[in-house]
């Protein structure tokens, strides 16, 4: 067994200096762990969103009525909240597992050799929209969940999500400068894809500041419109996403585009048949809570399917000089 060194007073003093650096000079994680870091990190978004989404749904959303502490005498929850306080509560204790996972995706990515400095700034780029959103999180309680910033915290959730995506594919990258794999007006039909998508996003949170799931019992505002019909309207995007999802596989069929591109805009599509399924379901069965989670967890994935094809138009092969691992051309036909 190898010997652990002993910590000197100056290890101790360089350790409270820079604690990041400390450990970077003491551990080299293997590139697979920092994948999984980052990984994590993103899967930690996801779940987020979902359990946010639970505590709307189960009329939970002032189960603790105030913030930070859960009451003005108690930092937790306590019996007279019941079951609503125990749902919030644990929603916000999530909060400081996401926190755990990105700050592992910081350090697994700021200890690797050769360091990546990208790659450690899409970490802390994580952890400073999760401490936002947090707070953000708490003027939601505070306003008495007002849906707009219902609606706030939701999209920066989903900024959150974009960055982690982003982070997850750059650990299977190297640093050199990208090469395109397709041309210019592909590249212009997928930001068209963002973009779009990026609206449905956004339409989706109006519809859910205007439906009847206010996410508590209480009488809370709703922002004045007709959720039905901007269902409709959000019913439109969607055809619209999955139109030029289509689009944009035939496309790359008919200029004999690389596999990788090409397999995630089929998966891209595949998800937005499953999540139309869902919306139309959810929708006709007048909004059934457990589509409604389902229909959230399906936002996210879709998000990050969007994502996925746009970070798949490019390559960054691995340097002789970088990090061991495959290129990303190879990660994307294998992922």
């Amino acid at each position: 067994m190898e010997r652990v060194p002993n910590l000197t007073r100056a290890d101790a003093l360089a350790a409270v200096r820079n604690p990041l650096a400390f450990i970077a000079g003491r551990w080299t994680p293997h590139p697979r762990t920092v994948q999984r870091a980052a990984f994590a990190a993103l899967a930690m978004g996801v779940i987020i969103v979902v359990t946010g989404g639970a505590v709307r749904l189960t009329g939970s959303g002032l189960g603790c009525p105030t913030w930070p502490t859960c009451t003005d005498t108690s930092l937790t929850t306590t019996r007279a909240m019941g079951f609503h306080g125990v749902i919030e509560f644990g929603n916000r204790m999530l909060t400081y597992v996401l926190c755990a996972a990105v700050g592992w995706a910081i350090v697994a990515a700021r200890a690797q050799k050769p360091w990546r400095r990208s790659l450690t700034r899409l970490g802390w780029a994580q952890f400073w929209i999760v401490m936002g959103n947090a707070v953000l999180g708490g003027i939601v309680v505070l306003v008495g969940l007002n849906p707009y910033t219902v609606a706030a915290h939701f999209l920066l959730s989903s900024a959150l999500i974009a960055v982690a995506t982003v982070m997850w594919q750059r650990t299977r990258e190297g640093d050199t400068a990208p090469r395109p794999l397709v041309g210019k007006a592909v590249q212009q039909l997928v930001w068209f894809l963002v973009v779009a998508s990026g609206l449905l996003i956004v339409v989706g949170t109006v519809v859910t500041g205007a439906g009847p799931h206010a996410g508590d019992s209480k009488e809370v505002e709703r922002i004045p419109v007709d959720w039905e019909t901007v269902a409709k309207m959000h019913a439109v995007l969607a055809w619209i996403v999955v139109t030029l999802t289509f689009a944009l596989w035939f496309v790359l069929k008919a200029v004999d585009a690389p596999p990788g591109p090409l397999h995630r805009t089929r998966e891209l599509f595949l998800i937005l048949l499953g999540q139309g399924v869902i919306g139309y379901v959810q929708y006709f069965t007048h909004l059934p809570e457990a589509l409604v989670a389902l229909h959230m967890l399906g936002s996210c994935v879709m998000w990050v399917g969007v994502l996925r094809v746009l970070l798949s138009l490019r390559e960054r092969p691995v340097s002789v000089t970088g990090l061991p691992g495959p290129s990303t051309e190879a990660s994307l036909t294998t992922a």
